[in-house]
């Protein structure tokens, strides 16, 4: 199964793919977010599209980035379309990287039985 992670920066796609490669999964990360072709994520046609959104000031923390709420509307307009089909949405905010891994690989898993 090829899973394909996307989102805003600093919302944790690299940890949560690096995450999933470690346990076996054909996952990977696509800048989505950066890029003004709206489908760039289909390119790599995913079994399994997983969207990974943060708040300015989750970012901000994370990144110390100076970024205003302008640069977040910009990478969730880039990101609309992934969000529209994404399998699973997924607001980290408040999560931990082991939290989000939980839930992706329990989401993943019961794919799997479906």
């Amino acid at each position: 199964m090829k899973i394909m992670v996307v989102g805003v920066c600093a919302s944790g796609k690299s940890t949560l793919v690096g995450k999933l490669q470690e346990k076996g999964y054909d996952a990977c990360n696509i800048a989505q977010e950066h890029s003004c072709v709206k489908r760039l994520w289909l390119k790599r046609k995913p079994d399994l599209l997983i969207v990974l959104d943060a708040t300015l000031m989750t970012v901000q923390k994370r990144r110390r980035e100076r970024w205003t709420q302008e640069h977040i509307d910009i990478q969730h307009d880039r990101l609309s379309d992934a969000r529209s089909h994404a399998d699973l949405y997924l607001l980290t905010d408040k999560l931990t990287p082991i939290e989000v891994l939980s839930i992706v690989v329990d989401f993943i898993e019961s794919r799997q039985c479906d």
